[in-house]
């Protein structure tokens, strides 16, 4: 009768192997953890920087300047369909490659953009205004002049927290945001960016071209200036009752 010749403290096979295959496994990992370069780490330093809190420009005499930090905003507006579209304010912000996001702690250029549902400047939403030429920074940012976003990352010029037009200059179209177009990015549920020019019957630009240069606010305790409460509406002045002067 045959028996078992194996107990189970016998190793078979390639055990030797095996354990040191399991060895380099374990030790490629712990150096790999702490240089700080597991995928997990690395996606993370990316996220915390992209959401990290950032401090705006104040605009105290309500111009623009270049070298100002701002968010830009596609302020909130009515729609037919409002079950449709994205509401509220909707500021621009960077958007990485899904992929290239969890294989990178740095966020790769060129990338992507769109809209997200938030007033609070952060790494992605947060850009600095400079020179086409250049030059340097500190000077009055007029209307019709070229400039330039970088990442971190009365009509007398006074942009700040005023709504503009801004037309990319290969293709004369504006920059707009598609509320009805909506995209799953890194960051979750956001709207579509596109150049391209909305124009009412009137031929005048519809509210989706529409943008603010948002600054910081001055009080400590609003980030910025789209954070500030609305005065009331004024209520309009009480009608005086004519009286008949033959009423008693």
């Amino acid at each position: 009768m045959a028996q078992n010749l194996y107990g189970p403290g016998v190793r078979m096979g390639n055990w030797n192997e095996d354990i040191y295959l399991e060895e380099e496994l374990m030790k490629d990992f712990l150096e790999k953890r702490d240089k700080g370069q597991l995928l997990i780490q690395r996606n993370r330093r990316l996220k915390e920087n992209l959401l990290r809190p950032m401090q705006l420009s104040v605009s105290e005499d309500g111009y623009v300047r270049c070298g100002d930090k701002v968010m830009l905003v596609n302020p909130a507006h009515a729609e037919v369909e409002a079950h449709l579209f994205l509401g509220g304010d909707l500021s621009l912000g960077a958007t990485p490659d899904e992929i290239k996001a969890h294989l990178s702690d740095e966020l790769e250029v060129p990338c992507g953009l769109s809209a997200a549902q938030t007033r609070i400047p952060v790494g992605r939403n947060t850009f600095t205004i400079l020179r086409a030429d250049g030059n340097a920074t500190g000077q009055v940012l007029r209307y019709g002049q070229d400039f330039c976003l970088a990442t971190t990352g009365g009509f007398e010029d006074k942009m700040a927290n005023a709504k503009i037009l801004i037309y990319h200059c290969g293709t004369n179209r504006g920059l707009a945001v598609s509320r009805h177009v909506f995209l799953s990015t890194y960051f979750g549920k956001e709207a579509e960016v596109a150049v391209h020019t909305h124009l009412d019957s009137h031929r005048v630009e519809k509210p989706s071209n529409h943008w603010m240069l948002v600054t910081g606010n001055p009080r400590k305790d609003l980030s910025a200036m789209l954070d500030l409460p609305k005065p009331p509406a004024e209520a309009p002045p009480a009608l005086e009752q004519a009286t008949d002067p033959g009423a008693q």
